[in-house]
């Protein structure tokens, strides 16, 4: 399909379906994961791995950081014109490069520090030696986690999502069975759903990587000029996408101590399926953004605004849609998500429904807010996305996080998203109208 002359609808719903199959997979990873353990170490296995969930965030988002912000500018060149190729493609060898620096330091952080990291995001005594055993096969492939979402950025621009998502499928469909027979049938506990995971990172990446021999591939790696330009180029635009995910492990940081604070282990064990109901909502809105972002690039570098404002009205439904859904699953039934991801006690089933229902309500407008970061990153708006992505991700949720349980009791720090989410609906509302109302006629 042709980004500037097929029909918006089709178009828009096929790259949909890709990417929502390829970010859902991608959140089955930790979520298979969760419930395996779950299930095998009971609320302890749950909340060792919503301590290890920070460093997850982290090593996605250095991905993204490059996949992102290259390929937005490597389809905005190629919609100005075809001829751009060289040019185009120097943003995609800039973005390897990236991505191979930031690998190299994600290593070297996670095989020489790891202790230090999951103390810092809340392991205590107990859950130390737990999330340490999980990430130990991770330490041996993080590379792969990076080049995997820099690769599934870049073949969604250049024309196969299809690859993308199946790719992602493989590696989803390996760590499933993976999980079950390390993890019951082997008996590696926790560390058989690292091993898991890891392997079906690698086969993802492998799968993806085939890419280069299809009638389809236009990437190329060519020598950049002006690298640290173009680097710092990527950087800027990708930043607020890199951060969301950043800002995941910010506040799951934030919220692993305060809850361990004013509520205790079994709190933080509700907050672990909390983060796992919370990757479905985020794939969600992920898709919507990765499936608009390759057209909305391509057009806005063409000029032509009628068709990124028919694209605009598509994702917004989407995301209407999405947050209707994923709302009303937090309050109608909480209590599945509690049997999928754990062996509840007693004192579990008794706090969980009123927490996840309170948390839920944020469900409401995360799909839009997410959403708007892309839609701002492709109009070339990296200051808002920016804006965006820290206001929800630390300024205005670390405030209510630790303000809410201070003034209003324990309980209150449930809400502290949903006000969060509320308060950047607003302001995104408002740049998205200025922003629309600004782009060419044609």
């Amino acid at each position: 399909m042709d980004f500037l002359t097929s029909k918006i609808k089709p178009m828009y719903f096929k790259y949909l379906t890709a990417a929502f199959g390829s970010a859902l997979i991608s959140s089955i990873y930790g979520v298979v994961d969760m419930a395996m353990v779950g299930q095998y170490q009971g609320p302890n296995g749950t909340a060792a791995l919503a301590v290890v969930a920070p460093i997850w965030n982290i090593i996605y988002s250095l991905g993204l950081l490059m996949g992102i912000g290259g390929s937005v500018l490597f389809s905005t060149l190629r919609g100005r014109s075809q001829n751009n190729q060289k040019e185009s493609n120097e943003y995609f060898t800039a973005a390897v490069i990236g991505v191979v620096i930031l690998a190299v330091i994600a290593w070297i952080g996670i095989i020489f520090f790891d202790t230090g990291l999951l103390k810092l995001f809340g392991a205590e005594e107990t859950l130390l030696p737990l999330s340490r055993s999980y990430l130990f096969p991770v330490k041996f492939i993080v590379p792969s986690f990076l080049f995997t979402q820099l690769m599934a950025a870049f073949l969604r621009n250049d024309g196969n999502p299809g690859l993308a998502t199946k790719s992602v499928l493989f590696g989803g469909i390996f760590n499933v069975f993976g999980d079950y027979c390390f993890v019951f049938i082997l008996d590696m506990g926790i560390m058989g759903a690292g091993l898991a995971t890891a392997m079906g990172s690698v086969f993802s990446l492998l799968m993806m990587l085939t890419h280069f021999r299809s009638k389809k591939n236009t990437l190329r790696l060519v020598k950049p000029t002006k690298l640290f330009s173009k680097l710092k180029t990527i950087s800027v635009t990708g930043f607020s996408t890199f951060f969301i995910d950043v800002a995941m492990g910010i506040l799951t940081m934030l919220f692993n101590r305060q809850i361990l604070k004013y509520l205790g282990t079994n709190a933080l064990s509700v907050y672990g399926i909390i983060i796992n109901i919370s990757t479905f909502v985020q794939c969600c809105a992920y898709s919507i953004g990765q499936a608009s972002q390759p057209i909305i690039s391509a057009n806005f570098g063409a000029g032509k605004g009628e068709r990124i404002s028919q694209i605009l009205r598509y994702a917004l439904r989407t995301a209407a849609v999405f947050g209707v859904i994923w709302t009303a699953l937090a309050e109608l039934v909480p209590n599945l998500f509690i049997r999928i991801f754990m062996t509840p006690t007693d004192e579990i089933l008794a706090i969980a429904p009123g927490i996840i229902r309170s948390y839920g309500l944020s469900f409401l407008l995360l799909p839009l807010n997410i959403f708007s970061t892309y839609y701002f990153q492709a109009l070339m708006k990296p200051r808002t996305s920016f804006l965006v992505s820290v206001a929800r991700g630390a300024v205005i949720s670390g405030c209510f996080i630790y303000l809410l349980p201070a003034v209003a009791g324990a309980d209150a720090i449930w809400f502290a998203m949903p006000i969060t989410e509320l308060a950047v609906a607003v302001f995104v509302i408002i740049k998205m109208k200025q922003y629309t109302s600004q782009l060419p006629k044609s």
